[in-house]
């Protein structure tokens, strides 16, 4: 491919070209799909959403409009005023169902006004833009009062906004770090602007691609930020891998043609490799059965199956109608650093105690890895609330208003459903327990019933948090429901309970996530580079890398030193759905380093030199091309700590840190210190360990 690619520049080009104009054209054709809620539902509270959608007893889609007074108590004529020109413009509103009457809180500090909406949720987040757009107008009109609104559908539109607003500021700040970075690597203008080019047309062709699959596999709210994420990570991680390798071969003589070939069998080999690896990894984020990591799963693969494609295919095309003037323009006194520097020239000096002290060099490594891991023990983790939101989002700040004036408005909710002859009883019991305990309030109405299936709405009167949720429902399904409703068959759903069975399925299903991924990836390392030793090797060092992240998220985003630092309030728990994606997209990503690194040091051993010294050229060879490539993805990660939503920050800070741990800590001392320690015996049963040199390298050839 790449040889054929070489020969036919201008063809391999073109073909590239248009594949990245029609995918950007199919972005722009193709509606993308979202999920709906039904494609969340899981454990007791899917079952009660089902039950509930079936009778037709689904709660009617509500916004509230909270008007306030900034200087104290609410004055009620003005209120009085402004509520009539609400009611005058929302009842004019299509999207509208009906609007309520006034409600002015105990406190006297503020007043509601309900609204119900036509149609579905889903409806609902279709028209919620102009009815936020006429409170704002009655906000203008009224400037002596604080008129906001907040409902299901409003929050998630400033959620969406604000998820748009950190993709942007992503891009601004991903794109210029990256090309400085690739910059201090080549110091040539071309040679470092090819990756950042490539990496960039294969986000946009991904984000193509994935348009008509989300018929398939809906996209649940993140998928463009992490194709971006993880697409110009390995983009740019490709293109270095082969650039590098073309640049080195060309030193040593080599023609332009044969350069780009030997580079294709060397580091394009990783390329494809690492990408195999990065897809087999984030397969098993469909092993969660969820629709939300289903659409991250199938972007990232498509994100990297494109990068690999660009790598193997446009790339050694430039490179080989550019030949010798990829160096050009230099940069004169980047150049000359980088030229004195040379290949290696810093891991070198960290490497040599490393080979002379294998086992001292494993053991304070492994020391220091371990003492990362350890908070992981305690690592907690629950569903994203209100607290974990930016509290910059207007409707944010317009909700906790909301509960804080309204203890029976806007807090957790939850529906039991039952049915049954005696269900509307049992739910009247259930009604009457919950409200005496203290800890529950029922709204007006708040037993529906239709062909023999009723449901009661209760609100818990805690502050809305992940903590006070699951208590609620405990409560609920292990103490009250039972001794209210007795034989009666039902199910405790509701808003809130389905935030906390979403968070304990994702829990749930993380050892399994585990096993899938660990046991693909130990396959494709033992078949890849013919060594059970390898493969088990590889396996534990991608354990010990996740589990050091792991470690530093629970003593980062559980506690509050680092607030500050990052910008963020603490929630006191890692975000539930981190983990389990962390996971899968480390083991993908390490794999980059250690399959290029690992192919440096069987070249070594291929051409007859002794394990240690084989580790050392190896290493040394390949530390430049890793220390660039780990530098990219960190800082590409460490833009996402900086963005407002908490998740965002937790992805980006796990992310950047495990990279970093696996590029030095892992990479330079762990692993040349166990393939010294292994010596020959590393590439058993591998016939490489105990061939003569020609032979060996015959076969690498081949291979």
């Amino acid at each position: 491919m790449a040889r054929w690619s070489a020969t036919h520049p201008w063809r391999a080009i073109g073909l590239w070209l248009l594949l990245v104009v029609v995918a950007v054209g199919m972005s722009v054709v193709v509606p993308k799909q979202q999920t709906e809620s039904r494609d969340t539902w899981v454990g007791q509270s899917g079952q009660a959403a089902g039950v509930i959608e079936k009778a037709g007893l689904g709660d009617v889609p509500t916004e509230t409009v909270l008007l306030t007074d900034p200087d104290g108590p609410l004055d009620r004529v003005a209120a009085s005023t402004a509520i009539a020109q609400l009611r005058q413009k929302l009842e004019g509103l299509d999207s509208v169902r009906t609007v309520g009457q006034a409600v002015f809180s105990e406190n006297g500090k503020a007043a509601l006004v309900p609204m119900e909406l036509k149609g579905t949720a889903d409806d609902a987040a279709d028209n919620i833009e102009k009815i936020v757009a006429t409170t704002a107008e009655v906000q203008r009109a009224n400037p002596g009062l604080t008129i906001t609104q907040a409902g299901s559908a409003s929050v998630d539109a400033g959620i969406w906004k604000q998820v748009g607003t950190d993709l942007a500021k992503a891009e601004k700040l991903s794109l210029p770090i990256t090309f400085a970075l690739m910059l201090l690597a080549f110091g040539a203008l071309i040679a470092a602007g090819i990756p950042v080019l490539l990496a960039f047309s294969a986000v946009g062709a991904a984000l193509g691609f994935y348009a008509p699959l989300s018929y398939l596999f809906p996209d649940g709210g993140s998928v463009a930020n992490v194709v971006l994420l993880i697409g110009m990570a390995v983009g740019v991680d490709y293109s270095l891998f082969y650039l590098k390798r073309e640049r080195e071969e060309r030193r040593k003589g080599r023609t332009t043609l044969d350069a780009v070939e030997i580079a294709a069998a060397t580091s394009g080999h990783s390329v494809v490799v690492s990408g195999l690896a990065v897809i087999v990894s984030m397969a098993g984020l469909y092993v969660a059965q969820d629709a939300t990591f289903a659409s991250m799963a199938t972007a990232t693969i498509v994100v990297v199956a494109v990068a690999v494609l660009g790598s193997l295919t446009v790339l050694p095309a430039l490179l080989a109608k550019l030949g010798h003037r990829v160096d050009r323009p230099r940069v004169p006194l980047l150049w000359r650093l980088n030229r004195r520097i040379g290949p290696g020239g810093i891991s070198s000096r960290v490497l040599a105690p490393v080979l002379r002290h294998p086992r001292a060099a494993l053991s304070l490594s492994a020391v220091a890895v371990v003492a990362l891991a350890v908070p992981a023990l305690g690592m907690k983790t629950e569903p994203a609330d209100l607290n974990t939101l930016p509290q910059s989002i207007p409707e944010v700040r317009t909700f906790k208003e909301l509960q804080a004036n309204f203890p029976a408005q806007g807090g957790l909710s939850y529906d039991v459903v039952a049915q049954g002859g005696d269900a509307v009883a049992g739910l009247t019991r259930l009604q009457q327990s919950a409200v005496q305990s203290g800890k529950f309030v029922a709204p007006d109405d708040a037993i529906r019933q239709a062909d023999g299936t009723a449901v009661l709405t209760l609100v818990s009167v805690l502050p809305e948090s992940s903590e006070n949720g699951e208590g609620a429902l405990n409560q609920l399904r292990n103490e009250l429901a039972p001794a209210a409703l007795g034989s009666v068959a039902w199910a405790v759903g509701g808003e809130s309970a389905e935030s906390v069975d979403y968070g304990n399925n994702q829990r749930d299903k993380l050892p399994y996530v585990i096993a899938f991924v660990l046991a693909l990836t130990l396959v494709m390392m033992a078949v890849t580079f013919r060594s059970v030793a390898i493969a088990l090797v590889t396996t534990v060092l991608n354990v010990a890398s996740v589990a050091a992240c792991f470690g530093v998220l629970a003593l980062v985003f559980q506690h509050s030193w680092a607030e500050g630092l990052l910008d963020f309030t603490s929630a006191g728990f890692v975000v539930s759905w981190i983990p389990l994606f962390l996971f899968v997209i480390l083991v993908g990503l390490s794999m980059d380093y250690h399959v290029f690194v690992l192919g440096r040091i069987r070249e070594g051993v291929a051409e007859g030199l002794a394990p240690r010294e084989a580790v050392r050229k190896g290493i040394t060879e390949s530390a430049g091309v890793v220390t660039s490539a780990a530098a990219v993805m960190v800082s590409v990660f460490a833009v996402f700590a900086t963005l407002g939503m908490l998740e965002m920050k937790q992805m980006g800070v796990g992310l950047a840190v495990a990279v970093l741990i696996d590029a030095t800590l892992v990479r330079i001392v762990m692993l040349p210190s166990i393939m010294v320690l292994l010596g020959r015996k590393a590439w058993w049963p591998n016939r490489l360990h105990r061939q003569a040199p020609v032979q060996a390298e015959r076969e690498l050839i081949t291979v």
